[in-house]
């Protein structure tokens, strides 16, 4: 893989009002943390808390930050039109003067955007298809050319988007895009790691009933391995910057949690993103502390 930039630490701001979850953000970046994630769910049935749409939070943290990067973890692109996704993701990151990086999957059945709305494309391999035409048309978007688009699911006629993104150092005008993709040593699924490999990162989840697991640093090294040695049969650049990405609660111990951390950066990992989920721990006064203390380092 690429030489990448140093290990650097995120967080979600899981629960709480949309005014607690900008603090938590002014928070992040206040105490050193390196980036600051929204999450993307509609009347989730199964965990029925506050939720706001992530791109009115991160247009709000980008006029209030300045250094910290910006997300959600994860965009669930196949409810999303990706023209509108694209005007708002233009807006973030130009507000936020090039900070914007897009964590994207195919979303879960439990989102009322799925469930609830009728004619929706609810099997796994139909959101997968429309998450490949979605990155499809996010890519011709940032070009800034005119251009019509007709993928499996998706079809619109010709439009052009200005302003292109902020341009950064080795991509241009480009906004960082990192898929969900599944890891299983003993059997790679390609559709998912090749479609990573084309992006900019991968946010990494194991396949089947290790899915809600933590990857261990001998998980990343195989797919680190795995996948530089996939990159080149795809003849992909080497030098492009890409990024692993892991998410997770890090232990409550803060030595345990640098420890944890260090394995992880020295199997090859980029970012770990704090991700808290459970909102009877997670609650907004607990994350909010847990902001403040600063991000735990390798």
């Amino acid at each position: 893989m690429a030489e990448t930039t140093r290990f650097k630490v995120g967080v979600v701001g899981s629960f709480g009002s949309a005014r607690q979850v900008l603090d938590m953000a002014v928070g992040a970046e206040d105490a050193g943390w390196d980036g600051f994630f929204s999450w993307d769910g509609l009347s989730l049935r199964s965990m029925p808390v506050e939720t706001f749409d992530p791109w009115g939070i991160l247009a709000a943290a980008a006029a209030r930050t300045e250094r910290i990067a910006l997300g959600a973890m994860v965009f669930a692109l196949p409810r999303r039109r990706p023209w509108e996704v694209v005007q708002q993701a233009l807006t973030v990151d130009h507000l936020s003067g090039g900070r914007l990086v897009l964590p994207v999957g195919v979303g879960v059945l439990d989102d009322g955007g799925f469930s609830a709305v009728p004619g929706q494309l609810q099997g796994l391999r139909e959101r997968a298809e429309l998450l490949d035409d979605a990155i499809a048309y996010l890519d011709r978007a940032w070009t800034g050319e005119p251009f019509a688009y007709e993928g499996t699911h998706v079809r619109a006629g010709e439009m052009r988007f200005l302003p292109r993104p902020v341009e950064r150092a080795a991509v241009g005008h480009h906004v960082p895009l990192w898929p969900v993709g599944v890891w299983d040593a003993d059997r790679p699924p390609l559709r998912s790691l090749d479609r990573a490999l084309r992006a900019d990162g991968i946010v990494l989840q194991l396949r089947g009933d290790r899915g809600f697991d933590v990857p261990t640093p001998d998980d990343v090294s195989a797919l680190v391995a795995w996948l530089t040695t996939r990159r080149a049969d795809l003849g992909l650049d080497a030098a492009r910057p890409f990024d692993v990405v892991l998410q997770g609660e890090l232990p409550a111990d803060r030595a345990a949690a640098e420890d944890q951390l260090a394995g992880l950066a020295a199997a090859g990992a980029t970012w770990w993103v704090e991700a808290r989920w459970n909102p009877e721990t997670a609650t907004p006064a607990s994350l909010l502390d847990a902001i403040h203390a600063g991000p735990p380092r390798p």
